[in-house]
């Protein structure tokens, strides 16, 4: 009796387990994470990645030109029935008393769930769209553009808690790994000869240079289109001379098109062909680079992740070049950088006719500011465009029907990498602002807006520190190096904005001051890291100062020191030997690579 009494207490028990088990495991958060660049299909809205190091993942934005977008949509599976909070990481990218231009809503199996964007203030956030009762399995998730006028959506999060998800960035980054169950490092490694972050005419040329010396060459860019400021993305044509390397400048250059043309497009596709000729550039669009590491000097990796599905690679080689314009291999790696105007002592830069606007008395956090360039178009029939009282604080009385290279922004509290996101919106509503008061003058009604970049257009942030830090003085003077492996005659060109003259003036105009000069080099010591022994840079990112970045920054002359550094980096694959080592130790051979350059054979194609 007291053994069956044991036995039923015994099964009692267990089933009491199990059934507080299956009660605990009913009660446990239900969450899923849906990326919004990771939608399978984008519809009108496109993927934007240029602010991943300040807000903490790509998004998709509604840049319609003040018409909605078509939707985009994907599906998802939901694990177990159950009412489930809806969260939205949006921003509202100008707050105040009208309809936010950025508005969008959700819709979920066609239902639609009204996104309060107004409530947000101008940084990114989690707004609380309500509650959704949700069946278990396939189920499908739409944003639906209101406006047309650059409505983001970084995240939609379904959660059973009642917790808010982190908006601290630190915070964000660990809890997205945790819900999306990612390792911590990249699972996929890649290794090659050579490392090139940055697709723009710098990275290009040195692509084709060192795989022309038989080196594996990865090349990633963060873009769907090479090419950087010259891509049809921000169309800015090619400026500066072809120095040694015309053979190589002509495949990857353009035209001199006016800057906005659309026959960038076509210049688009030379650059890909010309680069998909060589079968040892292994080519990664739309990868972004996040992340570089450094032991003892030395860069060990490079981490990229795709800027749709989130899919991540590391980059290993024993050499490394940063061509991203903002230096961010280096920043990462510890590379000493330079940002902002220095003071005219320093240098010795001064220009007496100009004064603070060229060189100031102490040194500052201005610097050459970024555009957004536009276009419009009139057309045979009437097209209407909205009003946009959130723009007209930029834009007051200023009216255009274009913007081309003056359509610039930089100011001394605004840093050009950190504040990026705000320097871009600034733009689009001086563009939009302008745009609409040049649409209440009479004969207007046809005009529309053809394009309008979402891209910033880069002319300066952070530069690297090298053996050699380029000045004006080497301009003025014409120093002729003995490892001038750049040369160059347009004028040195610096750029302050109009209203530090004249206060009526809008502040997103810029005017540009011209020294002219003759023949100038800019040495190969201004090509690689002082302090990180493995790594080059290339383009707007590479050794000098705010002046004497005046002139070397277009982008033939930029092409010309990725080119040169391709090259340097075969003498360093072919004796085993760092980026400085070259300077003094196969100077000579090395100048006579560079010197030959337009007559090497396109041999790995």
């Amino acid at each position: 009796m007291k053994i069956q009494l044991y036995q039923k207490l015994l099964i009692w028990t267990i089933m009491s387990f199990f059934a507080f088990s299956a009660w605990a495991q009913s009660q446990e958060d239900i969450s899923i994470l849906l990326e919004a660049e990771s939608f399978q299909v984008k519809g009108g809205w496109l993927v934007d990645p240029q602010f991943v190091e300040q807000m903490g993942s790509p998004y998709l934005i509604a840049h319609g030109m003040g018409k909605p977008v078509p939707d985009a949509y994907t599906s998802f599976k939901v694990p177990e029935k159950g009412e489930y909070n809806v969260w939205v990481r949006t921003m509202n990218w100008v707050p105040g008393s009208w309809e936010s231009p950025g508005s969008f809503n959700l819709q979920i199996n066609k239902k639609t769930i009204a996104v309060d964007i107004s409530s947000a203030d101008s940084k990114w956030t989690w707004l609380n769209a309500g509650k959704v009762k949700l069946k278990k399995g396939s189920q499908t998730l739409s944003l639906k553009d209101l406006t047309g006028f650059d409505g983001r959506c970084d995240a939609i999060y379904f959660t059973t808690s009642a917790k808010t998800p982190p908006n601290d960035l630190e915070e964000l980054t660990s809890w997205r790994k945790e819900v999306l169950q990612l390792p911590e490092a990249p699972e996929q490694t890649e290794e090659f000869d050579l490392v090139i972050t940055g697709g723009g005419l710098a990275g290009c040329a040195a692509a084709i240079s060192a795989a022309e010396q038989g080196l594996l060459v990865a090349l990633i860019h963060d873009r769907p289109v090479l090419g950087g400021n010259a891509s049809s993305e921000i169309r800015v044509h090619t400026l500066g001379i072809y120095g040694h390397y015309q053979r190589i400048l002509k495949m990857i250059d353009t035209e001199h098109y006016p800057n906005g043309s659309p026959e960038a497009k076509k210049e688009d596709e030379k650059r890909l062909a010309n680069i998909q000729k060589y079968a040892n550039i292994k080519l990664y669009l739309n990868y972004r680079a996040y992340d570089a590491h450094a032991e003892n000097g030395e860069v060990q990796w490079v981490d990229a992740s795709q800027t749709s599905s989130g899919d991540r690679i590391r980059f290993k080689a024993p050499l490394f070049l940063d061509s991203t314009g903002d230096g961010w291999i280096g920043f990462w790696a510890g590379a000493d950088f330079m940002y902002g105007r220095e003071s005219v002592e320093e240098y010795g830069e001064e220009w007496e006719k100009h004064g603070e606007l060229w060189s100031p008395e102490d040194a500052d956090g201005f610097v050459m500011g970024s555009s957004v360039l536009w276009r419009s178009e009139k057309l045979d029939k009437v097209a209407n465009f909205p009003k946009v009282p959130w723009a007209m604080e930029v834009a007051s009385e200023h009216s255009a029907a274009n913007g081309e290279w003056q359509w610039e922004f930089s100011r001394n509290d605004l840093h050009q990498v950190d504040d990026a996101e705000e320097i871009r919106d600034h733009m689009l509503r001086a563009i939009y602002g302008s745009f609409y008061n040049e649409k209440q003058k009479a004969g207007n009604d046809s005009l529309a807006l053809q394009w309008v970049s979402y891209l910033v257009g880069k002319r300066e942030s952070r530069r690297l520190v090298g053996d050699h830090i380029y000045n004006f003085n080497d301009v003025r003077d014409n120093v002729q190096f003995p490892d001038s492996v750049v040369v160059e005659e347009r004028e040195v060109d610096v750029h302050f904005q109009q209203n530090l003259l004249d206060p009526s003036k809008p502040d997103f105009l810029s005017k540009a001051l011209f020294y002219k000069v003759g023949r100038y080099y800019v040495p190969y010591r201004s090509l690689y890291s002082k302090n990180i022994n493995n790594l080059f840079m290339a383009g707007r990112c590479f050794s000098c100062t705010h002046i004497g970045l005046g002139g070397p920054r277009v982008m033939r002359t930029t092409g010309q020191m990725g080119a040169s550094v391709g090259y340097a980096a075969s003498i360093c694959k072919k004796y085993n030997v760092s980026p400085r080592d070259v300077y003094q130790k196969h100077l000579e051979e090395y100048m006579r690579l560079v010197l030959s350059s337009n007559e090497h054979a396109e041999d790995s194609k």
